[in-house]
């Protein structure tokens, strides 16, 4: 008995990089088909004579019904594993797809950013918990490789509707079917993965616990985290959901032209992620939130008055820097609140999305009542906001 219990624990330390991988690139499909929505805005928007505070309601119906099942999934699923709802989730995508692909009027396009946003919010705190379970222990590895996949779906989706779906028109979105079909297979056998092995390395891991931390610092802690998730999504939200008609705006690029700096631009978010989570590993979390977030403000001050090659580079930086701190924001907030992988994925996943909705939605109003060159303006100083790290505890002296 001895013998089989030390070998399960030694198991449970060695890193399952099959599985992490899978995860990862289940991660980069998913978030390939579901950001398919911000790079066909431009389309839809001549299409159905939208305005911009129609667009952000778009990207409002996909966030918020993704950001408010999340935490709830991720809570049931702490109670009771749910090893098979990550396929069940890409199968919602995939019927959101086929949605899109025959949307003739605007209601039709919110329905399925609706389904979309659902399968959402069933994939990402079961994947999110699949990739601590592979993890061996090197948790902030573990979320950057994760985190990376939807990064690297994010940037790949705009150039490949500038590629296929500009020069085919909507109905070429058929075709990422067959992505999701190739996602449901794979997030099928990591669920036989879940069920038989992760499910038993995930009670192995020993929680990192902090004694001396009272409930209301750690409510403290946790509050301080999502103010500095609203500062990096709100940002975010301003060019993922916006870049492209700024940079038509300002310069009078193509709308193909402005897809290639979006597709850039979510690129470096996704190198600053793959680099966020393993630092926070060796050198400190917190030391990432702080350059992440507060790091990037010189940078964002810039960007409004800077020309279009350095609008380029400066919102290169930008993604770079803002995206590191994801990872170590997510596996900081499960060292708050240990046995709580999946609440915590789900309610840091889901509010991200959530202040992503709201944040689009309202940017667009502004828009609409200034210029997309004023927004980006008031959003340069989101950052300021990461001068609330300093109240967060430093889990590495306590240690000592």
């Amino acid at each position: 008995m001895t013998d089989t219990a030390a070998s399960a624990r030694n198991l449970a330390q060695h890193t399952a990089y099959t599985v992490l991988f899978a995860v990862g690139f289940c991660h980069l499909l998913n978030d390939m088909m579901q950001s398919l929505l911000l790079a066909l805005y431009p389309g839809f928007k001549a299409q159905f004579h939208l305005n911009f505070a129609q667009v952000g309601l778009v990207t409002l119906a996909f966030q918020c019904t993704a950001s408010l099942f999340q935490p709830v999934v991720g809570y049931f699923s702490d109670l009771r594993p749910m090893p098979y709802s990550l396929a069940a989730g890409m199968v919602a995508t995939l019927v959101g797809l086929l949605v899109l692909a025959a949307a003739g009027s605007y209601p039709v396009l919110l329905m399925a950013a609706v389904l979309i946003g659902l399968g959402s919010a069933v994939f990402h705190p079961e994947s999110s918990r699949v990739a601590r379970m592979a993890s061996g222990g090197r948790y902030g590895l573990a979320q950057s490789v994760f985190q990376v996949g939807g990064n690297s779906g994010q940037a790949l989706s705009p150039l490949s509707a500038a590629l296929l779906v500009a020069t085919y028109g909507q109905r070429s979105i058929i075709w990422y079917a067959g992505l999701a079909l190739l996602g449901i297979v794979i997030l099928f056998n990591i669920g036989t993965w879940y069920k038989h092995h992760g499910i038993a390395r995930i009670k192995s891991h020993q929680a990192v616990k902090h004694s001396g931390l009272p409930k209301n610092k750690v409510a403290v802690a946790l509050a301080v985290l999502l103010a500095l998730v609203f500062s990096k999504f709100v940002y975010l939200a301003s060019i993922s959901s916006y870049y492209t008609f700024y940079l038509i705006h300002t310069f009078g690029v193509s709308v193909q032209n402005a897809q290639v700096h979006l597709f850039f631009f979510l690129g470096a978010v996704a190198v600053g992620t793959l680099t966020g989570g393993p630092l926070g590993d060796r050198i400190g979390r917190k030391y990432v939130i702080w350059f992440s977030i507060l790091g990037m403000l010189p940078f964002t001050l810039m960007l409004p008055y800077a020309n279009l090659f350095w609008t380029g580079i400066l919102s290169g930086v930008i993604g770079m820097i803002v995206a590191s701190a994801f990872p170590a924001i997510v596996v900081y907030a499960q060292e708050l609140l240990p046995g709580r992988v999946g609440m915590v994925s789900g309610l840091f996943f889901g509010f991200s999305f959530g202040m992503a909705g709201i944040g689009a939605a309202m940017l667009g109003a502004l828009a609409d009542a200034t210029s997309i060159t004023f927004v980006y303006k008031v959003c340069s100083f989101l950052p300021v906001i990461g001068l609330l790290t300093v109240f967060l505890p430093n889990f590495a002296k306590k240690r000592a």
